[in-house]
């Protein structure tokens, strides 16, 4: 009796992990599936950008080039104009960034820390403009650029930008702000710091996590813009990357795919290689211990 139960346990524990491993199934299932959702279109995009025309259009999409040189890739940076498009890019982008972290953590820092009279107001109106459409604010904006004499420049677009990236890094910040000890803030004023000294070395150094997530999620949205950019710029050396990848149809004729999936490659991989840096400063910084009550 003893002997059968013995000789049982083993087999026992051998089917345990095959039916933990049958109930994980489905979920190993999806996490490759999610995994060849993001991965696949990626390296599709990539073997894209070494093929030739003939490639494209007389073989199936999935198929691999026959050679992988950078002719596209050279094609579409001198052909294409794609280092102009990334230069007004970045010459939009990080002004833009800069002054939207810049205004965006004293805004948060005055109506979060700062103690006065309307504060809630004020602060209630900022969160109002993340409900604003951007498509309702573009012929009134055109209008007062028009007016102003700086369309057709790179201004409208770092002026939009700031303005709408606003909202959204004062909710942040401030709800980041509001997880804050006051009494950090009352020991630095009983040791006399003004209000100017309580930013700069308190609150930026202690908030400089969310900051870095700030920045990461407006810098997406503000480089992979279209809509803005394609409606403030139409001078055809202002025009920014995503604006140039939409007109690489017209400058060639047909499509030119080898040159618009190189184009593509080099925004994708691009801003991907720079997530995956600004990702790890975050995580760096997450554990560098900020003071949280």
């Amino acid at each position: 009796m003893s002997s059968a139960t013995l000789g049982d346990a083993p087999a026992r524990r051998s089917k345990k992990p095959l039916r933990m491993r049958v109930r994980r199934l489905p979920g190993w299932i999806g996490v490759g599936l999610l995994l060849l959702t993001v991965v696949y279109p990626m390296f599709w995009i990539l073997m894209g950008s070494f093929k030739t025309q003939p490639e494209f259009l007389s073989e199936p999409f999935w198929a691999l080039p026959q050679q992988v040189n950078l002719d596209n890739y050279i094609s579409a940076f001198v052909e294409g104009g794609l280092a102009t498009y990334i230069k007004n890019s970045v010459l939009a982008v990080f002004p833009s960034l800069g002054l939207i972290l810049v205004f965006g953590t004293a805004a948060a820092y005055a109506l979060q820390i700062l103690i006065w009279k309307g504060r809630s107001v004020i602060l209630v109106m900022f969160l109002a403009g993340i409900m604003i459409p951007t498509q309702m604010i573009l012929l009134p904006l055109f209008n007062v650029y028009y007016q102003a004499g700086i369309t057709n420049s790179i201004w409208p677009l770092i002026i939009t930008y700031t303005a709408i990236g606003m909202p959204l890094t004062v909710f942040m910040l401030a709800t980041f702000m509001r997880q804050l000890p006051q009494e950090v803030f009352e020991a630095a004023t009983l040791d006399g710091a003004n209000v100017y000294r309580i930013f700069w070395s308190v609150t930026v150094p202690l908030v400089r996590n969310a900051i870095f997530t700030v920045a990461l999620v407006q810098f997406f949205f503000l480089w992979n813009d279209l809509l803005i950019a394609l409606t403030f710029v139409t001078k055809a050396d202002l025009r920014t990357i995503q604006v140039g990848l939409l007109n690489f149809t017209g400058q060639y004729g047909a499509v030119d795919y080898g040159p618009l999936f190189a184009g593509i490659s080099v925004t994708v991989f691009g801003t991907l290689a720079l997530y995956i840096f600004l990702n790890k400063k975050v995580m760096a910084g997450m554990t560098q211990g900020a003071v949280k009550g």
